[in-house]
């Protein structure tokens, strides 16, 4: 383009024309001519005007001299930061002829109208550019040349959609879902992108022809006279592309943005957003990195962008499952814009889902505060209540997210946990009927109705419920709750009835279980274990081996930091920690490791961290989950003794400092045996003991059974036998399938499972001054028992 007078005379000259009560600032009517000015051939509607001016007036906030408006300074800053092209905007405006204001306007029109030849064209513009993405400050289109292929891209677009439509291929559609929702809602949640999602057809004749049309527009926008103009072009293809919701198109367009401005940040947050909606998460997640690189060294010129991109980064690592990781970025936005409600929202649903509760309940009553009619931020501030115990205040907040979205599947499902937690079996039979209303095939919730009905003392109608559940999955857990149905009609006991369905039982004191054999388990011992089994089973640590462990400290360098205690330490920061993690949990799923995260956060990094510093002593960390990893026991209690050896106030020693390994031993047990270790991990003894402790001694320090981790004998047993099934065989108090161990009561023969066994219940019509048990681990060794006890009978007969 011409270039006549220096850049900042021409705003000057555009800034005066404007200016029209030349009191030194543009205000928003001013504001408004200038971008209709400009923008001839739009048609803007006020809603649009309003959107770029709340938009302008924002991002140059500091700009801004109070009723006067936007500054001269202000508007040169808007060119410098691309928002406009002031060769283009001057000509358009015909300042260089020094024609009055009316005069130079109409000819606006004239110059402007005088390039288009085809009249359908200038319909087709009129109708067509109204988006808001296209004519905003920071995301519009530039040349004149760009607006002609958004043009033939609508039309070509317009076409497939016809022809998909007819053919009936077009699915979901919803074509106005996509459009840009503004700055704080770049991205839909998924359960939104799901609902809203159109899916064209790819393999047909005619999307084949489209992607053939769409590379001549890319090869038009490739020819352009200058990089900046290709680079206009592409991105503009890319947006209408992301538009109409064909993200695998848009990508394309926008790689190539990429590679011709790749120090611009809005190509790659762009490719970012269309990568989350394909489901690429991990590239989706560098590509808000790259954006994320550009925006910080670009200086403030993408300030308006930064809330955005750690947004879309938080929801693009809750993706891959990260959400300690999405935690960081959803705060960095709250504080870049302390305004921005859904990053609140996104924060404290993230802090929810890793068991920091009262962090989450303050960051979702922020949201609320700004936005009080936001569905979403009640369900999840209701669900973090709950966790809290505060249940009564819990109910009316579900009850507002439902009131404010009657069909919210998410708060109707869980106020149905809630009825259940606090025993109103009919209210959340009610909830779970509402449920499968909005979602037909949610099992979970057919199988909840059912156990809410059966409660309820419906059992002809829980029965129903159960078999639809059967219809709907073939889940193990569901042919269980099947036979424990039957069990229960089998045998109605008297006495107390459980509150879930159960028989009637009573809890006798530990005292009074004695054990017969070595191998019977002692019932306490037993309780501990099942508690560090489940949560092996959560967090899925028993499928990570050992030699894992071992390998990372092996390969990995972690800086020495101090502690304010002095000590050397290789501490690591929580999201830091989450990737190593996520290595070691590789075969997980996103949801699935977000669970097994939540666990670890909860029961292990809480003790860690004692002192809210968000870092932990990763040897430390290590020496902790050596145990309950899979692998065998010697093999678990080495990598225990090595990661203390690996931490730097023991390394390039054989032996550990006797009160590391105290230590250690009692932070294992306050980890895993909560109702021991936190009243030892009071009592520290030995503090000035400078003595060094080999393997072998270490080993006897883990194995005390009073003092150290004995119980993991016990725990090994369970790993062993837990999917261990007992022939017909159920708990005489449950009445549920016996699965792992079975104690047998030798006087009255009942059987019990693990967990009745572990909690002291018993059948109310077995009343004994004592019990005595045996415990199977099979059926095969009930029947060795059997056979052993009837030779010796035959014998002593005989």
């Amino acid at each position: 383009m011409a270039t006549r007078g220096s850049r900042s005379e021409k705003v000057k000259r555009i800034f005066q024309q404007f200016d029209t009560n030349r009191d030194g600032g543009l205000n928003r009517e001013e504001m408004a001519a200038l971008v209709v000015a400009v923008n001839p051939r739009v048609k803007f509607s006020d809603e649009q005007i309003n959107a770029i001016l709340d938009e302008v007036f924002r991002t140059y906030g500091e700009f801004i001299d109070g009723e006067k408006g936007l500054t001269y300074d202000g508007l040169l800053r808007t060119y410098d930061d691309g928002a406009g092209d002031v060769d283009r905007d001057f000509d358009a405006l015909g300042l260089e002829l020094n024609l009055d204001e009316n005069k130079g306007l109409s000819m606006v029109s004239e110059a402007s109208s005088s390039s288009i030849v085809d009249e359908r064209a200038i319909e087709s513009q009129k109708k067509q550019r109204t988006a808001a993405w296209a004519v905003s400050p920071n995301h519009g289109i530039v040349f004149d040349d760009t607006w002609k292929i958004v043009d033939d891209l609508e039309i070509l677009v317009k076409r497939l959609k016809a022809k998909q439509a007819k053919d009936g291929k077009l699915k979901g559609d919803n074509s106005d879902a996509f459009s840009d929702a503004g700055w704080s809602r770049e991205l839909g949640t998924s359960a939104e992108i799901s609902e809203k999602r159109v899916f064209w057809e790819e393999s047909t004749h005619d999307y084949a022809v489209f992607v053939k049309e769409l590379g001549v527009l890319r090869n038009r926008a490739d020819g352009a006279r200058s990089r900046e103009e290709a680079f206009d072009g592409h991105m503009a293809i890319g947006r209408v592309l992301y538009e109409h919701q064909l993200f695998k198109e848009a990508l394309v367009s926008f790689k190539r943005a990429c590679e011709l401005q790749p120090t611009d940040v809005r190509p790659h947050f762009r490719a970012g957003n269309c990568l989350y909606v394909l489901g690429r998460y991990r590239e989706a997640k560098e590509e808000y990195l790259l954006a994320l690189e550009a925006a910080e060294t670009g200086g403030n010129q993408w300030a308006y962008l930064l809330p955005q991109i750690y947004v879309n980064l938080g929801i693009a690592l809750e993706g891959e499952g990260m959400v300690l990781s999405a935690c960081e970025y959803y705060r960095e936005s709250a504080i870049l814009c302390p305004t921005h409600f859904r990053a609140l929202k996104l924060l404290g649903s993230a802090l929810f889902g890793v068991g920091e509760y009262r962090a989450a309940v303050k960051a979702l009553e922020e949201a609320i505060f700004i936005k009080p009619d936001y569905a979403d931020a009640h369900c999840d501030l209701a669900s973090a209540l709950h966790a809290m115990g505060e249940d009564e205040r819990a109910i009316e907040v579900f009850q507002k997210a439902i009131d404010l979205k009657p069909g919210h599947v998410d708060a109707l499902y869980n106020l149905g946990g809630l009825y259940m937690d606090l025993g109103r079996f009919q209210r959340a039979s009610e909830m779970y009927a509402r449920v499968l209303a909005v979602w037909p095939n949610h099992w979970r919730a057919q199988l909840n109705k059912a156990v809410s009905l059966l409660g309820a003392g419906e059992t002809e109608e829980a029965k129903k419920a159960l078999k639809e559940a059967l219809k709907m999955t073939n889940r193990v857990e569901l042919h269980d709750a099947v036979s424990h149905l039957k069990q229960l009609q089998k045998k109605k006991s008297k006495g107390n009835r459980g509150t879930n369905g159960e028989g009637g039982f009573d809890i006798v004191e530990p005292s009074k279980f004695k054990t017969v054999g070595e191998r019977t388990t002692v019932r306490q011992d037993l309780a501990n274990a099942l508690e560090i089994r489940a949560f092996q089973k959560i967090t899925r640590l028993s499928r990570c081996d050992v030699e894992l462990l071992k390998k990372e400290m092996s390969e990995t360098d972690v800086p020495v930091s101090y502690s304010g205690g002095g000590g050397p330490q290789k501490s690591i920061r929580k999201p830091n920690l989450e990737e190593i993690l996520r290595k070691f949990l590789h075969f997980l799923k996103p949801e699935t490791f977000q669970g097994a995260v939540k666990a670890i956060n909860e029961r292990i990094l809480s003790v860690l961290d004692e002192t809210g510093s968000a870092r932990v002593d990763l040897g430390m960390f290590y020496a902790i989950l050596a145990p309950i990893c899979s692998g065998s026991p010697e093999k678990r209690k080495r990598v225990a003794f090595d990661a203390l050896l690996w931490r730097p106030v023991n390394e390039g020693s054989t032996q550990v400092r006797k009160v590391d390994a105290v230590r250690y031993i009692k932070l294992l047990r306050a980890v895993y045996i909560p109702s021991h270790g936190v009243s030892e991990m009071m009592e520290v003894h030995g503090e000035a003991d400078s003595s060094m402790v080999s393997l072998s001694e270490f080993l006897v320090m883990f194995d005390d059974p009073d003092w150290g981790f004995g119980i993991m004998s016990t725990l090994m047993k369970l790993e062993a036998g837990d999917r261990n099934r007992h022939g017909r065989h159920v708990c005489s108090v449950c009445r549920y399938p016996i699965i792992g161990s079975r104690f047998k009561e030798m006087k009255s023969h009942f059987s019990l499972c693990s967990q009745c066994y572990s909690e002291g219940k018993v059948p109310p019509t077995f009343k004994q001054d004592e019990y005595k048990f045996k415990e199977y681990g099979s059926e095969s060794e009930a029947m060795k028992d059997k056979c052993i006890c009837f030779t010796s009978q035959s014998h002593n007969a005989s």
